[in-house]
């Protein structure tokens, strides 16, 4: 245990059902007042620290809270998680620990007080670095935004306040890398060369579809996705892989929240080879559930669903072999079309994320007319 005596603050490893709370209470407090933030589903994340999580068996973690203690009462004023993802460590060859799930008032000495403490727990693991933001692994949320501070973020996006760059900078944590999430305006039709590519690559045998999203069809396009995703993305950096019993259960809690319109899927002689993957905007709802899906969350949820006027875009793919056939371009104008085609809510669109090393898909984002509007970080730490 930490103890912070300028500030009667004490940092403690979560390890009762009140301190469990405590710990899921942190964001309420620091963006009480922040017009932007949009709740998590207090449930999913709670989910994560439970046996159940599939992490646990390839990796381990500890949560803390900073305790600010009153006369009367004591309420948690920070939180912070680290991590051993052993995926990662074998991928990369060095003990790199990460940290996640941070929050904080503020405050800078509460927040050096977290990173201090999950630094000191990631050392008795035997790491070397630490890398962070990450909740467990890039597949979950991670990154701090550090500039676009004024929009909501998308479904599924993070945010946080402008000040957390600012305090785990003046903690020594240095930059390892940057991302993007760039606007995409929908009154503005794309180049003629994207329908071009389109027509291109059906000459060349490609066929295009919607993505099934009932029964055994959704399930057999979702192990389509899952081998895909791991050929074409098996090099992302930071990234570990995924079991297929983890992507099924993931894809399993967005079936229903799926726009077949906006995920149109490449092959070619039967073999998924591509897919453009869009969700509508599912944070424009939630932002009045609060975090709490019982049954008024629902009803809300279905309710301010109606409101819906934008998408994002999380990601484009195609195997490598197949671009020379216009495959990633035609993609993107399917999902475009699939997005403005008439009945269609869409005003805007937002594709994030993208590191600033991928050059590829940055030029053919920015070649659709996508502009950079929000700068997200990941830092790192020797250890």
């Amino acid at each position: 245990m930490v103890e912070n005596q300028t500030k009667k603050i004490q940092i403690r490893a979560v390890t009762t059902p009140e301190e469990t709370k405590m710990f899921l209470d942190v964001p309420e407090r620091v963006y009480a007042n922040d017009p932007h933030w949009v709740a998590p589903i207090r449930s999913s994340i709670a989910k994560q620290f439970t046996p159940s999580n599939p992490f646990l068996q390839y990796g381990k973690l500890q949560q803390f809270i900073a305790i600010s203690e009153g006369a009367n009462s004591s309420q948690a004023v920070g939180r912070i998680v680290a991590a051993v993802n052993h995926r990662l460590i074998e991928r990369e060859g060095q003990n790199v620990g990460l940290f996640g799930f941070f929050e904080c008032v503020q405050d800078f000495a509460i927040a050096q007080s977290l990173f201090e403490t999950a630094c000191n727990w990631l050392r008795e693991q035997g790491m070397t670095v630490v890398r962070g933001p990450i909740d467990l692994s890039t597949h979950n949320n991670c990154l701090f935004l550090v500039d676009g501070f004024d929009s909501p973020p998308m479904v599924m996006m993070p945010y946080n306040p402008s000040y957390y760059p600012e305090f785990i900078e003046k903690d020594g944590w240095h930059k390892a890398k940057d991302a993007y999430a760039y606007n995409f305006s929908l009154d503005k039709p794309l180049s003629a060369e994207f329908e071009k590519a389109y027509r291109i690559a059906c000459k060349s045998g490609v066929t295009f579809r919607p993505l099934r999203t009932e029964g055994e069809g959704f399930e057999q396009d979702c192990i389509s996705l899952y081998h895909l995703f791991n050929r074409a993305f098996a090099n992302n950096w930071s990234s570990t892989p995924r079991s297929q019993e983890e992507f099924l259960e993931e894809a399993k809690e967005l079936q229903t929240l799926v726009d077949p319109d906006v995920f149109p899927i490449a092959e070619y002689n039967g073999e998924m080879i591509g897919f453009w993957m869009g969700l509508p905007d599912y944070n424009i709802p939630l932002k009045h559930v609060n975090g709490k899906l019982n049954w008024l969350g629902i009803l809300k949820f279905l309710w301010y669903r109606r409101q819906i006027d934008r998408g994002r875009v999380i990601a484009i793919c195609s195997l490598p072999e197949y671009r020379r056939k216009m495959v990633p371009l035609a993609l993107i104008y399917l999902g475009m079309q699939g997005g403005i085609q008439k009945g269609k809510p869409y005003k805007q669109a937002e594709l994030s994320w993208v590191y600033e090393d991928n050059f590829p898909s940055r030029k053919l984002i920015e070649a659709a007319g996508g502009k950079i509007y929000k700068t997200y970080r990941i830092y790192e730490k020797a250890l």
